[in-house]
């Protein structure tokens, strides 16, 4: 990947966009989750309109993959002039303040590009929670990605949430990205795009135990590279509701969805576990993610 980084983006985005066809064409189990997950959270939208988003999708996935190269191996200087930040005089004082925050970032196919962003612009360094790649390869590639600006504090997933909460206690600043379906030990059952999804209620606990800030970072795909956009700090949250918090967290990111539908993160099994006695929406594919 790294002699990529050395094209100009016009040409990995074409790369991007053919491989983003055959992947489309031959993952047929991948393209029915696509699909699957389309349908149950468009339901207003016809069978072409969901081919259409899952193509779309497709092809930005594997472009952002290719991105990767420059993201993680271009020099820096390249990266801040793709990397463009959008949002209010208000949000970004608070991104910059001083104190203790946590950054929602919904997965979005941008994910590592607004990470990316975040770490070369933040004053201290941002704390990420990693979760292991299944390749052993590609997981010591995108750790050592990821931390390439050196302003990042990895934690894994493994290891619980204690030193989490400490370094939030200290004053840390938290990329937090909850919205995946990590099975039913932690997970409450809420509304995601008009379907009950397992979510982990992370985002609210974090918020109250360590006194927390939360903004929310959305990074979008664009011809240019990549705009971030930071919100402003939310208010009255965390609230005494837990599935209140959760269900709050959840509508934030369906309004950012459906500014840009085709770019979620949408190969991944998001309904995945189902309440006791429901059968799974993904009946005819085979694979386990």
């Amino acid at each position: 990947m790294r002699w990529l980084s050395r094209m100009p983006l016009k040409g990995i985005r074409v790369l991007g966009h053919g491989l983003g066809l055959l992947l489309w064409a031959f993952l047929s189990n991948r393209r029915h989750i696509v699909q699957t997950n389309l349908t149950l959270c468009f339901a207003e939208k016809s069978n072409r309109e969901i081919e259409q988003l899952t193509r779309a999708h497709f092809v930005q996935f594997a472009q952002s993959l290719l991105d990767r190269s420059w993201l993680w191996h271009a020099p820096l200087q390249l990266l801040e002039s793709r990397l463009k930040w959008v949002g209010t005089a208000a949000a970004f004082s608070q991104l910059d303040a001083y104190g203790t925050k946590i950054i929602l970032a919904p997965h979005f196919v941008g994910l590592d590009a607004g990470g990316m962003a975040l770490t070369l612009r933040a004053n201290k360094p941002v704390a990420f929670i990693f979760v292991p790649q299944h390749n052993k390869v590609m997981d010591e590639w995108v750790t050592e990605g990821r931390q390439r600006t050196g302003n990042v504090k990895p934690y894994f997933r493994r290891e619980g949430v204690k030193q989490i909460m400490s370094g939030l206690r200290q004053g840390e600043m938290l990329h937090l990205s909850p919205d995946m379906d990590f099975g039913p030990e932690e997970s409450i059952f809420v509304p995601f795009m008009g379907v009950n999804a397992a979510t982990v209620p992370s985002l609210p606990r974090f918020a109250r135990l360590g006194r927390a800030q939360v903004l929310t970072l959305v990074t979008r795909m664009t011809p240019e590279g990549y705009e971030i956009e930071v919100g402003e700090a939310w208010s009255e949250f965390p609230s005494e509701d837990l599935k209140a918090d959760t269900i709050r967290m959840n509508e934030v990111i369906e309004k950012s969805i459906r500014r840009s539908p085709s770019q979620y993160y949408w190969v991944h099994k998001r309904f995945k576990t189902r309440p006791e006695g429901e059968k799974s929406v993904y009946k005819n594919a085979v694979i386990s993610r």
